[in-house]
């Protein structure tokens, strides 16, 4: 149909989890920190981030975007998704942080295809990455909203 987006909202409720881990390094939280503006000593100065109770320095908690994002590339780049990526926008993000994220930790990811809601050729795609670590504890829930526009929108 003209105008009709692609999405493949039978995929709701799939839980998306073949991402390997992300090994959180002291250098990507300062790089990430830097662009930001985060300019916190917790964020750069190990013995800042000693001081304050952690084991090493913290990231910013926006920083779970770049551990979500690259796992809910195995929904989005997914043939049966049928979401092309030149059609969408970011409509929404959101964290929810259960303990910092520290260097040196190693988190898994399950990306959760929350909802697919479609209205005047737009699919809006509701995400939730559950960001966890080794011990399977979690560290941040991120939800993203993505609209996806139809061939006429």
């Amino acid at each position: 149909m003209t105008g009709m987006t692609e999405v493949n909202a039978d995929l709701v409720g799939r839980v998306f989890s073949g991402t390997p881990p992300y090994v959180v390094s002291a250098v990507k939280i300062a790089e990430f920190a830097e662009a930001v503006g985060a300019g916190s000593p917790l964020h750069h100065d190990p013995a800042a981030a000693r001081a304050a109770g952690h084991a090493d320095v913290i990231a910013p908690v926006t920083f779970a975007v770049v551990i979500a994002q690259r796992a809910e590339a195995e929904y989005i780049d997914s043939p049966e998704a049928g979401i092309d990526f030149s059609r969408v926008v970011h409509a929404n993000e959101a964290f929810t942080a259960h303990r910092p994220i520290v260097a040196g930790d190693r988190l898994h990811t399950a990306v959760h295809v929350d909802a697919v809601t479609e209205r005047a050729g737009i699919a809006m795609v509701s995400t939730r990455c559950e960001i966890t670590d080794d011990g399977g504890a979690p560290v941040v829930s991120v939800t993203s909203t993505l609209a996806v526009r139809g061939t006429d929108a």
